[in-house]
């Protein structure tokens, strides 16, 4: 199965009682706006987990503006929301999918594969006149066992080294002859928009620009216009010319808009592929890691 779920899908299971639906909405700069969207009107069932205070831990001086929460604070959390290894989970969002993404790729780092997206937003259920609540379901605590899948990271030691050696490649193609071919490195992907990977509009982290080597595939790209998520045919067309046989590592700002990249690419066919949880605002945190501007 996919890991999207459609509005029709979700309704027809709106009150399975081996499912748990989690409101991910969140607001950057507002940080009690999602909780109070919730409060307001959700859809019926849903449970609600905060981006900051669930889906990330307290900001250090490295790990960057949305560190990984520890997976034995989350698993508790989850298991006091009653969810269970056993559980279902459809998330979902007000944001293109971003927030309930961290949750799909977090779930998953955590061992649990049966996690899913609604694949619009709330406000598109809402206008279409699907059932929605402000009543807050009563849980009945459960036990979450996390089994931490540590392959699907990558640190910053990690992408240092990647970075340092796709620019020398990069260098030796160009100032060779030669046709020999270099070492496969993984590939580095930066899912910011393009005028923040450029260096030319940064309003979030504290330095402008990429990390040597990335190459930029704007996560929402993978999106048709109503947020939904384009077909395997499309993301394939969408990232043509990255090989399906090198390992691909995705960051974005702070490791959030990432996960939609990673779940696209994914849906693409890209069976190896892991995130930089830390991201732009981990790397710019080490003072000596360089900077690259401009579209390279």
């Amino acid at each position: 199965m996919e890991a999207t779920v459609s509005k029709r899908w979700l309704l027809a299971r709106l009150y399975d009682p081996e499912q748990t639906i989690v409101d991910c909405r969140f607001t950057l700069g507002k940080p009690q706006a999602g909780r109070e969207s919730y409060e307001q009107e959700h859809i019926p069932g849903a449970v609600y987990l905060d981006l900051e205070l669930d889906l990330s831990s307290p900001v250090t001086e490295h790990g960057g503006r949305h560190p990984l929460p520890d997976p034995q604070v989350l698993a508790a959390r989850l298991s006091r929301l009653g969810i269970s290894n056993d559980t279902r989970i459809v998330a979902y969002d007000d944001e293109s999918g971003m927030n309930a993404a961290r949750l799909w790729w977090l779930l998953r780092y955590l061992g649990h594969e049966q996690v899913f997206i609604l694949e619009d937003s709330f406000g598109t259920w809402k206008a279409e006149k699907y059932p929605v609540t402000d009543h807050q379901p009563i849980r009945v605590p459960s036990t979450f066992v996390a089994n931490v899948q540590p392959q699907m990271l990558a640190g910053v030691d990690e992408v240092r080294t990647v970075s340092e050696k796709t620019v020398a490649a990069m260098g030796d193609t160009v100032n060779s002859d030669s046709t020999a071919p270099h070492p496969v490195l993984p590939i580095l992907i930066d899912s910011r928009a393009n005028d923040r990977y450029q260096g030319l509009n940064e309003t979030l982290d504290k330095k402008a620009g990429h990390i040597p080597g990335a190459l930029n595939y704007f996560w929402k790209n993978t999106q048709n216009a109503d947020g939904s998520y384009k077909s395997a045919d499309e993301l394939q067309e969408h990232f043509t010319g990255l090989d399906k046989d090198r390992e691909i590592i995705v960051y974005c700002g702070s490791g959030v808009t990432a996960c939609p990249n990673v779940l696209a690419l994914e849906k693409a066919g890209y069976k190896n592929v892991r995130l930089y949880a830390g991201s732009w605002s981990d790397w710019i945190s080490y003072e000596d890691n360089p900077i690259a501007s401009g579209e390279k």
